[in-house]
């Protein structure tokens, strides 16, 4: 009798890392239903997840399992000198003990036959030697931030200075060149804890027998074709495969209209402005009083979401337990005086629903690797206005390279000041440039749309995965 092929995935305690590893899953589950087991091993550090990460657990496929480890020690770690990035790989090491007891657990009842990893979990691969099973890194981000993690090390050697104190643009294999203001947070200091433990991370890419990245070649075909070359002068000194298989983006069932949904149903087709600064970021009180001002003079109708209160640490809110009413924080009057123009709230939206609904003509984010691709999918021109990790990195990609997205300008205080968000929102809703991004969004959204087809290049590159594992499959002995 043919036993399923079980794969084990292990990712790490956030939220925008987890949904894209399991969406990765849950495709694999769709293309070859009954054949696969998945269960996702994730680290935790709190007691509980948030009641719209619940809700997206609660859907998972019966053949997708979740396995919930104790929190992590996490409170020593909570330091304004950390990076969120230095936080999470620290906190997935400590969690490496149970992780490994997991697995252990898992391979001695049933066929694991390969381990994928999110890209903090590289301690992970020496279970999987050990196991006898491949290993692979399930990349989230970008082909271009992955090209930067594996030339990390030449850079290191080639640049003394500090990346944004380099005079000219700094080159990236299979890429476009970046300003070093624009490389990930943990680059932005090279005497930092967060910077070695970015280098180590990069140099352990290496150990897995492939990197699975949710990108396309149609769109990064360039970036993809520099980390793939196989040859002895490899720039990465590397040979491992690497399979793009995105866009992979969150999908849900359908459920009961969410209230904004209501709300864009009574607007004009590709009349809103949709805001989200995405599950962990968040802005300065100062930042708050400019973005609401500006959104009110540009009197284009808006959506903005998951409000929350302010802090001067753009990613506060993945730490933070702290209970107030983020509205409290808006300028006094805001509400009221944008009541016709704009939906506020505090709480969870349903992202997807909301991209893909007519009256959406532009979307305001962070620009977090997920946040772009539902964007592309959906054919949604954008704002970009990064706020940590590799954002940044993506939003230099999606205005300089893509071209499918206008960028925020920040004052001599680092604060982008009420004009200069009016003044984008009418460029991106209005002005003469956005029917150039509209025209290259539509185009990559057919490129993206295809390549996850039948026959598309994503799909071919998942079933050679699927066929892979499965011919590594045992079959049950009576």
């Amino acid at each position: 009798m043919e036993a399923k092929t079980h794969i084990a995935l292990v990712t790490i305690p956030v939220f925008s890392h987890q949904v894209s590893l399991l969406e990765f899953a849950k495709r694999l589950n769709h293309l070859y239903k009954n054949s696969f087991q998945v269960t996702c091993i994730i680290p935790t550090i709190s007691d509980s997840p948030s009641i719209s990460s619940k809700h997206y657990f609660d859907d998972l496929p019966s053949n997708i399992q979740c396995i919930f480890l104790p929190p992590i020690n996490f409170e020593d770690l909570r330091s304004e000198s950390l990076v969120l990035e230095s936080q999470v790989q620290i906190a997935v090491t400590r969690s490496m003990p149970l992780v490994c007891e997991t697995l252990r657990s898992i391979s001695s009842s049933s066929n694991v036959v390969a381990l994928i990893v999110d890209s903090f979990v590289h301690e992970a691969h020496e279970f999987a030697k050990e196991l006898n099973i491949l290993s692979y890194i399930y990349f989230p981000c970008s082909a271009m931030v992955l090209s930067m993690c594996l030339y990390s090390s030449k850079l290191d050697e080639t640049i003394t200075c500090e990346y944004k104190d380099h005079p000219q643009p700094i080159e990236i294999p299979g890429c476009m060149s970046v300003q070093g203001t624009d490389l990930p947070d943990s680059l932005q200091n090279r005497s930092s804890l967060a910077y070695k433990l970015f280098l180590h991370r990069s140099q352990q890419l290496r150990q897995a027998d492939g990197i699975i990245i949710n990108s396309f070649h149609e769109m990064e075909s360039k970036a993809l074709k520099a980390i793939s070359l196989i040859s002895p002068k490899n720039l990465y000194g590397t040979t491992f495969d690497v399979y793009p298989v995105g866009p992979i983006i969150q999908t849900r069932p359908n459920i009961k209209k969410h209230a904004c949904e209501c709300w864009l149903d009574n607007q004009q087709p590709k009349s809103v402005l949709y805001i989200s600064f995405g599950s962990g970021g968040t802005l300065s009180q100062d930042q708050i009083n400019e973005l609401a001002l500006g959104l009110e003079l540009s009197n284009h109708k808006f959506l903005w979401v998951n409000v929350r209160p302010p802090n001067n640490k753009a990613t506060a809110s993945y730490l933070s337990n702290e209970e107030m009413d983020p509205l409290h924080f808006l300028p006094l009057g805001f509400l009221q005086r944008t009541k016709g123009q704009g939906f506020v709230m505090c709480g969870w939206a349903p992202q997807v629903e909301v991209l893909k609904h007519k009256a959406i003509g532009a979307f305001l984010t962070h620009c977090g690797w997920n946040s772009i691709l539902e964007s592309i999918v959906h054919g949604v021109p954008m704002i970009a206005w990064p706020l940590f990790a590799e954002q940044r990195s993506n939003a230099a990609l999606v205005t300089n390279g893509l071209k499918i997205a206008m960028r925020t300008k920040y004052n001599s205080k680092g604060i982008v000041v009420k004009e200069e968000v009016a003044n984008i929102i009418k460029g991106i809703m209005e002005g003469l440039e956005s029917g150039e991004i509209r025209r290259r969004m539509k185009e990559l959204q057919k490129f993206a749309n295809c390549a996850i087809m039948e026959n598309g290049s994503s799909m071919k590159t998942f079933s050679l995965l699927a066929l892979k594992w499965k011919s590594l499959s045992r079959p049950i002995e009576d």
